[in-house]
């Protein structure tokens, strides 16, 4: 009986002791939460649980929380485990990130809690596994209700209004002036596209002959030693001087086409070395002779300058007298 005592006594005592470290391997355990308040019904949050243990100590999967319904009101929705820093008094930071939602039906501003657990530790040494319990304490969270807030009654309901603020009195002046100004360029833009689209009033405009025998001209170019070409080129020109004075103009009446139109006087002498190649041409013993002394570039330059002297002056009409 003496000797069964202190062999008891000894053996509590050995199965005591590793227990004593393992509690020791845990630290401060702490709670954080970005927003615990201001949550409405549906609304997600998150919270990190920072706990300390000894270098060595690792969290075991079983002991933490699964994802699904925690309460009738709360869901865990996801977790993460991830080691932190090792900290100067030799223990090792583990962060467990939680993410919850909310679906209590606030009627007013409340405060729940959220509901705690444990975390266990354990570390493998070559004799044999320790381990180590975290308890992650509850902490609070504050809903919000959907539903609005009513105010106070007051005896007149004028009351719930805000007063008005005083508007400032501005110019109108500039503004208007601007109005204007851009309806004038809106108006002056219209008038732009009706001209070039020939819209009503502007769909009759006089037909530019020169303008039209210049792009034939310049087309026919293209075959410089084509003899056909050539005298098509000259036709052309032709018909935008019939066309211009509104009767067939020739050679001798080269006179009185400038004085009725005296925008073209400055090309007296192109149009001149014209009829002379024309008549070479049509009716001369030697084509080719007439394309040599006025060739093509000459012809394709004194149509152009009839264009041009054509868009420059007045609309040539059929003011001649026949």
């Amino acid at each position: 009986m003496r000797l069964r005592a202190p062999l008891t006594a000894a053996a509590l005592a050995a199965s005591l002791l590793p227990a004593l470290p393992a509690a020791a391997q845990i630290g401060t355990v702490t709670v954080r939460s970005p927003r615990p308040f201001g949550l409405f019904l549906g609304d997600r949050f998150g919270a990190t649980v920072e706990i300390e243990a000894a270098d060595g100590f690792v969290p075991q999967a079983a002991s933490l929380p699964k994802a699904g319904p925690l309460t009738y009101w709360l869901d865990l929705t996801g977790l993460s485990v991830a080691a932190g820093p090792l900290l100067p008094n030799g223990n090792r930071l583990w962060r467990l990130s939680l993410a919850y939602q909310t679906f209590y039906a606030a009627l007013d501003v409340r405060r729940l809690d959220i509901p705690a657990f444990t975390v266990t530790f354990a570390s493998d040494s070559a004799r044999a596994t320790t381990s180590a319990t975290a308890e992650v304490p509850t902490w609070p969270i504050l809903v919000s209700p959907l539903r609005e807030i009513q105010p106070p009654p007051v005896a007149d309901p004028v009351d719930y209004l805000r007063p008005e603020s005083s508007v400032p009195r501005r110019d109108p002046g500039p503004a208007r002036a601007l109005a204007w100004a851009f309806a004038a360029l809106g108006l002056a833009g219209l008038a732009l596209l009706a001209r070039d689209r020939a819209w009503w009033p502007l769909h009759r405009r006089p037909a530019r002959a020169f303008a039209a025998a210049a792009r034939q001209v310049r087309r026919l170019a293209a075959r410089p030693e084509d003899e056909a070409a050539y005298r098509a080129a000259l036709l052309a020109l032709h018909r935008g001087l019939d066309r211009t004075d509104g009767r067939r103009v020739m050679g001798e009446d080269l006179a009185d086409f400038l004085g009725r139109h005296p925008a073209y006087g400055a090309l007296a002498q192109p149009l001149g070395r014209f009829f002379a190649a024309s008549r070479a041409a049509f009716f001369g013993r030697d084509p080719a002779a007439a394309r040599r002394a006025w060739p093509f570039p000459d012809l394709v330059a004194t149509a152009r300058r009839l264009a041009a002297a054509e868009r420059a002056g007045p609309p040539a009409g059929n003011g001649g007298t026949p």
